[in-house]
């Protein structure tokens, strides 16, 4: 779940436990954990977790100050203004609060001791995702290129002129980061320690 850099701090020390959103429908579910932050981490652990405990319709005008300092602004006004609504304009709050949880993204890039059956688990997978591309194989490819020429803008690399658009590529890069196998940077990517155990082992 995406919030602004201003307003991580606050969630990670437990003062903002509110947001506002413009939805046409709810996007989040009552219990549901979600990661705080964007995709690019300069680390393996530095991801908050949060746990939804409410969400509700309101209008905007609902919004008083004492409420939209728990969701990080000075005042209901600035809270109106950051999401563009007045009036009787409908919103979304979300009520929640940090959890304790490791992102399980994060422990399985971590391993650096692979099984003979991981390897299989993970060929098994890497050939699946290469039947289903429209430009072919090219998971393999992929891992080798970041391995090469880590922090290096997606857009840079060779393998990404195989794709329509960069959007495209950038989606399939995420699905070898949901393996484990890839870490996504400030700039560009690099391989994970379990992305790295499997270069050497598999496509050595």
């Amino acid at each position: 779940m995406l919030f602004e850099p201003r307003l991580r701090a606050g969630i990670h020390d437990g003062t903002i436990s509110v947001a506002y959103r413009r939805w046409k429908r709810p996007q989040v579910k009552i219990g549901g954990r979600y990661r705080v932050g964007s995709d690019r981490i300069r680390s393996m652990t530095e991801f908050d977790f949060i746990e939804v405990d409410a969400v509700d319709e309101i209008t905007a005008r609902d919004i008083d100050d004492a409420d939209a300092l728990l969701a990080g602004y000075p005042s209901a006004a600035a809270a109106r203004s950051d999401v563009s609504a007045s009036g009787d304009d409908l919103l979304y709050r979300l009520a929640f609060r940090k959890i304790a949880m490791v992102d399980p993204r994060a422990e399985l890039a971590s391993t650096v001791v692979l099984t003979d059956a991981d390897i299989a688990d993970i060929d098994a997978r890497l050939d699946r995702m290469d039947r289903s591309a429209t430009p072919g194989p090219w998971t393999r490819e992929v891992l080798r290129e970041i391995a090469q020429r880590p922090q290096v803008r997606a857009k840079d690399l060779e393998s990404c002129s195989r794709w329509a658009d960069l959007a495209t590529f950038k989606v399939h890069v995420r699905k070898l980061k949901n393996l484990g196998l890839t870490l996504s940077l400030p700039v560009g990517y690099r391989l994970s320690p379990r992305g790295e155990e499997y270069l050497a082992r598999a496509l050595s």
